[in-house]
């Protein structure tokens, strides 16, 4: 309890900077800025208190007296990318584009921040980021009908799904750097010898769909598609339930018809 204590203080109130055991001129904001820029060149694993302490030119012992754990320093990281997230404003009036431009700006942190996708979004840290963005995130779905709880839960499941697709993306990534070849290059490569391999008359199904869809992909698996065709679900299912509410009409951001749930 003590230290969570000690974690919500940190990310709400400026603290003094005449605390004994401090470098003069060292500011929490500097720890937390060196801490993610470790994290941004060399991944997440690389840091931890000793290394962050290096980076700054200080002993371990004088980062512990800014924080006082590597917990607590990944809540103020992943906080402070929160802060200073672009926020896109909402110009459409429907749901539908607005939930976009919301996974959309969550898209760009993860490139920018690729460590950032492989935090648990379980329990989030609780600072002025994180409600700065709640905030903002929720006003999306402002006049779509659902309730307080389905606000949260579709905001989460949206939240979710761009968060997976970047874990998706690394791991993609770094498959293709550890094999130093790319994805077209590994299916021009692996392609005939995956025709030995593969029987068309025992597996006809597989045989067609995945020929046709590493001819159309360039690969086993695309990135680009995979978020932009699975956003397009998620935003599907969200507009069944939105569509399912009693109201006078369609609302806005969806249509009757057929292709209803495409964008209005």
């Amino acid at each position: 309890m003590a230290e969570a204590r000690r974690t919500i203080d940190l990310l709400w109130f400026e603290e003094p900077q005449s605390r004994r055991g401090r470098k003069k001129g060292l500011s929490l904001t500097q720890v937390v800025d060196a801490a993610i820029a470790l994290a941004d060149a060399e991944g997440l694993d690389a840091v931890s208190m000793r290394r962050v302490a290096q980076e700054l030119g200080v002993v371990p012992m004088t980062l512990y007296t800014y924080v006082p754990d590597k917990a607590a320093l990944l809540d103020l990281m992943v906080d402070a990318l929160y802060l200073r997230m672009e926020r896109s404003a909402a110009g459409d009036p429907g749901w539908r584009e607005r939930v976009r431009t919301v996974a959309g700006d969550n898209r760009m942190l993860y490139e920018h921040h690729p460590w950032a996708a492989e935090l648990s979004a379980s329990r989030p840290p609780l600072g002025p980021g994180l409600m700065a963005k709640y905030e903002h995130e929720l006003r999306a779905f402002e006049g779509s009908g659902l309730d307080n709880v389905e606000t949260d839960s579709a905001l989460t499941f949206v939240l979710g799904f761009v968060q997976h697709s970047a874990r998706a993306a690394v791991q993609a990534r770094a498959v293709a750097e550890r094999s130093e070849q790319t994805d077209a290059q590994w299916w021009e490569e692996s392609g005939p010898l995956l025709e030995k391999v593969f029987d068309r008359h025992r597996y006809p199904i597989a045989v067609r769909v995945g020929e046709a869809a590493g001819a159309e992909l360039g690969g086993a698996f695309n990135a680009e598609h995979a978020y932009a065709f699975g956003l397009e679900r998620v935003l599907d299912g969200l507009a069944a339930l939105i569509e399912a509410r009693p109201g006078p009409g369609p609302r806005a951001g969806t249509r009757s018809g057929p292709g209803a749930g495409a964008e209005a």
